[in-house]
């Protein structure tokens, strides 16, 4: 398929209803959520372990991640196989099933009201045919490091 200047290839998912993005460059595998594998202790967001292309990774489920009530897995749950910085992350969404070029031009820097809120995760927020995709900054959704000290002062 022929890319035009000035576009990238992005995965698109969905989580409660919402379209997100991620660069198709850092997209190793989506594949369908077979068995995770609950680890002692984790955090919230850590669903477990899965195994993905022969390799153990831990699963990150973004309802949780994004605040959304967490649901059980379906036919068109989905594990997105992420490569940031050399570690493998899936992260499981409601469903995934499209590759799409996003024109730069379609891509607008997140509001500042929602930089407060969520804008830490958000690249952007691009127009498609009047349909808002929210493009993730994935080293931002995939650092979980505060995460895990908030978890360590809650009471037990």
């Amino acid at each position: 398929m022929p890319q035009a200047t000035g576009t990238e290839s992005f995965i698109l998912f969905e989580i409660a209803g919402t379209t997100y993005a991620v660069r198709s460059s850092v997209v190793q595998q989506v594949q369908m959520i077979e068995h995770v594998t609950p680890v002692p202790n984790a955090i919230p967001v850590v669903e477990g372990v899965v195994h993905a292309r022969g390799r153990v990774i831990p699963a990150l489920n973004l309802r949780v991640r994004f605040g959304f009530p967490k649901v059980p897995f379906d036919l068109r749950s989905r594990l997105v196989v992420i490569n940031s910085g050399g570690r493998l992350v899936g992260l499981v969404v409601d469903t995934a099933r499209e590759f799409v070029f996003i024109p730069d031009t379609s891509i607008e820097v997140p509001p500042d009201g929602l930089s407060k809120l969520s804008g830490k995760y958000l690249d952007g927020i691009a127009t498609i045919k009047e349909r808002l995709i929210l493009i993730l900054n994935i080293e931002q959704v995939i650092d979980v490091s505060g995460l895990e000290d908030m978890a360590a002062e809650l009471p037990s």
